[in-house]
């Protein structure tokens, strides 16, 4: 399970929806960070009949705002 899921099918917009490349974009990192996450668990490919990679960009947003790192002791 990831750590940022994606809604269920049937609350999906397909105006939310974006391939890597956009993902990438509203995420501010590279293509290939994108591709970490999701190979680490963080994120989740929609996945739609047409097999094509999409990913839901407001997942995407909220993950983002995570930096990556330890937490700082309290």
């Amino acid at each position: 399970m990831p750590t940022f899921p994606n809604p269920e099918l049937y609350d999906l917009y397909q105006r939310d929806l974006g391939d890597l490349w956009e993902a990438a974009r509203v995420a501010g990192v590279k293509p290939g960070t994108i591709r970490v996450w999701e190979s680490r668990g963080k994120i989740e490919r929609v996945r739609l009949d047409d097999d094509r990679p999409l990913y839901h960009l407001p997942t995407i947003a909220e993950a983002a705002k995570v930096k990556p790192g330890r937490p700082r002791a309290a």
